[in-house]
C-alpha cells in the first residue's frame, strides 16, 4: 500500500495514501468531502482504458491517509499535492478535482504556476469563492456555513446521513441513477474521516480562489451540473469558466453535485475528450 509522507505531527509522520495505475499521459483524481480517492471508482476503468496513468489519492485527513489535527487550509492542501507529484516524479500532468478537490487544481497552480500543468479540469468545484461578500454578492451567507459546522461538530454521521440526501439529489435519483448500497458505502467512507477533518474542511469552502483562477494558463474544463445543492451552479461552475481564460464549460442538465457517479457516462465523455484535445485547439475556445 503506496503512501508519501507530507509533514509531522509531533512524533507521528502525516501520510498520504495513494494509488498508482496505468501508463501513459498522467491524470491526478483529486476527490470531494467527506470522500477519499476512492470514489474515483466510475472514472478510473475508461481512464485505463484511454491509455492514461492515473493516480488517485486520499487528502489529509480522510480514507486511508493520516489523520492529523493541523494543515486544513489549500496552502497545506496544495503543498501536500506538489510533494505527491515530486514524489512520482509526474510531469505535464492533468489535474482533475471534484467538489474540494478542485480548491487544488487552482491552489496549487496559483502558488507554482501551470507549467507542470498539462490540462485542469473542474467537477462541481467549490472555486471561485463561495462567500458572499461585498465584493462577490454570488456567493453563500456565512450563517450557512456556521450551521454546517455546528452540525458536523455536534453529530457528524447524523449530518453526513442528510448531507448525502442532496449529494445525490436522492429525491430525484434514487433507485435510477444512484442506489442505496452506493450512498451507504459513501457514508461509510465519510464515517472513518477523521473527526477534525469532518469539521475544519468546512472553512475550507468558502476560500477565495479568484486570484489563483487568475493564473491558470493551463487548458480548463468546468463541468457542473445545474441542479447541484451542494455547490450551486451559479455561484461556482458558471463563475469558474468566466474567469479562467479560455475555459469550457459543460454543463449538465438536471444533475446533482455527485455528477461523477450519478453522471458519469456524460462525465467521462466530457473529460476523455478534453483530454485528448491538442492544446492548441482548446485555446481557441471561448467560454
Amino acid at each position: 500500500m503506496p503512501f508519501v509522507t507530507v509533514g509531522k505531527e509531533n512524533s507521528g509522520n502525516v501520510d498520504l495514501h495513494y494509488e498508482d495505475h496505468g501508463s501513459g499521459k498522467p491524470v491526478v483524481l483529486i476527490h470531494g468531502y467527506p470522500l477519499s480517492g476512492a470514489s474515483w471508482e466510475r472514472q478510473l476503468p475508461p481512464l485505463l482504458d484511454a491509455g492514461y496513468r492515473v493516480i488517485t489519492y486520499s487528502r489529509r485527513g480522510f480514507g486511508q491517509s493520516s489523520k492529523p489535527t493541523t494543515g486544513y487550509n489549500y496552502d497545506t492542501f496544495s503543498e501536500d499535492l506538489h510533494q505527491l507529484l515530486n514524489k512520482l516524479d509526474l510531469k505535464n500532468v492533468a489535474l482533475v478535482g471534484f467538489s474540494m478537490g478542485g480548491g487544488e487544481v487552482a491552489r496549487y497552480q496559483g502558488r507554482y504556476g501551470s507549467k507542470n500543468v498539462s490540462k485542469s479540469v473542474f467537477i462541481s468545484s467549490v472555486p471561485p469563492y463561495l462567500l458572499k461578500a461585498p465584493d462577490n454578492p454570488e456567493g453563500v451567507d456565512k450563517p450557512v456555513f456556521d450551521g454546517i459546522e455546528k452540525a458536523v461538530a455536534a453529530d457528524r454521521y447524523a449530518f453526513f446521513t442528510d448531507f448525502y440526501k442532496n449529494f445525490y439529489n436522492t429525491d430525484q435519483n434514487l433507485g435510477t441513477r444512484v442506489s442505496e448500497e452506493v450512498v451507504r458505502n459513501s457514508w461509510n467512507i465519510a464515517a472513518i474521516a477523521g473527526s477534525v477533518a469532518s469539521v475544519a474542511c468546512v472553512r475550507t469552502w468558502y476560500e477565495d480562489f479568484r486570484k489563483d483562477l487568475a493564473r491558470i494558463t493551463s487548458p480548463t474544463l468546468v463541468i457542473h451540473g445545474d441542479a447541484d445543492r451542494i455547490v450551486p451552479y451559479a455561484s461556482s461552475g458558471q463563475r469558474t469558466a468566466k474567469l479562467v481564460a479560455g475555459a469550457r464549460l459543460v454543463t449538465i442538465k438536471n444533475a446533482p453535485h455527485c455528477i461523477t457517479w450519478t453522471h458519469a457516462d456524460e462525465v467521462n465523455t466530457a473529460l476523455l475528450n478534453f483530454l485528448r484535445e491538442e492544446k492548441k485547439l482548446l485555446l481557441e475556445t471561448p467560454a
